[in-house]
């Protein structure tokens, strides 16, 4: 199975931006689905993420607040694909 990372945005946020482009250079490398979810579409998900976004969870698990810390990923992707 794919891994699936998630990225909690909203629209107009850049750091939202430089993160999604980033998660989908990623795709070239890795095999995982990429799954954006607007906090602004849910009033629990605005509450809970809107002073953090953008949020990036693997496989339900949040890793980043922000911005990615690429080294990290690329390691948890490698070590997702192997299982």
């Amino acid at each position: 199975m794919k891994p699936r990372i998630t990225i909690y945005q909203r629209d107009r946020c850049h750091l939202c931006e430089v993160a999604a482009a980033l998660l989908e250079q990623l795709q070239a490398d890795f095999q995982f689905e990429l799954e954006r979810v607007d906090i602004e579409a849910d009033e629990q998900l605005h509450a809970r993420y809107l002073e953090r976004i953008p949020v990036i969870c693997l496989d339900g698990a949040e890793l980043y607040d922000f911005e990615i810390d690429l080294p990290d990923l690329k390691s948890r992707l490698s070590a997702a694909s192997a299982r």
